[in-house]
């Protein structure tokens, strides 16, 4: 009987996962493989040599098996990294991605420039992501995080309990800014930030199969242009920002004129950007709100 090795069981799985057209698969393999045994992935390669027993080899072949039909390894282990922070995570909302974590950068950056207490609204919050990471690194940030998915709240309060934010993070299930109660929650807020749903329904059906058939298609799909929550977040945004305050939307990478347009036709704003990220393509819309 073959013996299987740390090290072997690593080279197969990434060849197998090469050969599917998996993504990164290396590190997927990794993922899987420390998950299985309870490792980091460091310990992976400290322990090339030591051999695998039978009950955690089947544990592996069956998500190797599913990983390899495209379901995504964050929800085959249950949890991800974003912004340097583990994460919880189920097939209830999206898997967050890098190019978020531009979003994150410029919130904690434009809070950072402010002083006293910072009040923070995260719309569309899924797992919490943007949330937990702006709280955490901004001491003084006071976040109330919407989401009109009751599923996706549960994975989002559970990232805030493992990273102890309970005390800075308030979650409200309703679509968008409708569970606001002002000024009982937060008359108005120093910055507003939102990963909406963005896909158009022609771009929905070219979705990557590891996309389409296991990400909440509420948490993707925004009307025939893509633009529907953007509509409805720009209709009403500055009535709860603070003068000098700040909208940031992600946006679709064809997406930047549209949206820009939309918060021009508000006449709230007097500073408009948009910022690409590290592919090249329109990513971040900033909005800051008139002084008076």
């Amino acid at each position: 009987m073959d013996i299987w090795t740390i090290q072997k069981l690593l080279n197969w799985v990434t060849e197998f996962f090469t050969g599917k057209g998996v993504d990164a698969p290396r590190l997927s393999a990794e993922l899987l493989l420390s998950h299985v045994l309870d490792l980091k992935r460091i310990e992976l390669y400290t322990l090339f040599d030591k051999p695998v027993a039978k009950p955690q080899l089947d544990e592996l072949h069956g998500l190797v098996k599913r990983a390899g039909g495209h379901e995504p390894v964050a929800y085959l282990i249950g949890k991800t990294e974003f912004y340097s922070l583990e994460l919880d995570i189920t097939n209830d909302c999206m898997i967050p991605r890098p190019e978020t974590e531009l979003l994150v950068q410029r919130a904690i950056e434009f809070l950072r420039t402010r002083h006293g207490t910072q009040f923070v609204c995260d719309l569309c919050t899924g797992s919490g992501c943007v949330a937990v990471a702006m709280a955490r690194n901004v001491p003084e940030a006071r976040v109330i995080a919407t989401d009109i998915s009751a599923a996706a709240l549960e994975v989002a309060a559970r990232n805030v309990d493992k990273h102890q934010l309970v005390e800075r993070i308030t979650l409200l299930q309703g679509d968008l800014f409708e569970p606001l109660v002002r000024p009982l929650d937060v008359e108005q807020f120093d910055l507003i930030v939102c990963n909406p749903p963005y896909v158009s329904a022609a771009d929905y059906e070219m979705l990557d199969k590891n996309v389409k058939d296991y990400e909440p298609r509420i948490a993707l799909f925004a009307g025939e242009d893509g633009l529907d929550v953007y509509r409805k977040i720009t209709e009403k945004a500055d009535q709860f920002l603070k003068p000098e305050a700040a909208l940031m939307l992600e946006i679709g990478y064809a997406q930047g004129p549209a949206v820009m347009e939309l918060l021009e036709q508000t006449e709230a704003f007097a500073e408009i950007k948009i910022e690409k990220d590290f592919h090249d393509n329109d990513r971040i819309v900033t909005a800051k709100k008139m002084s008076t």
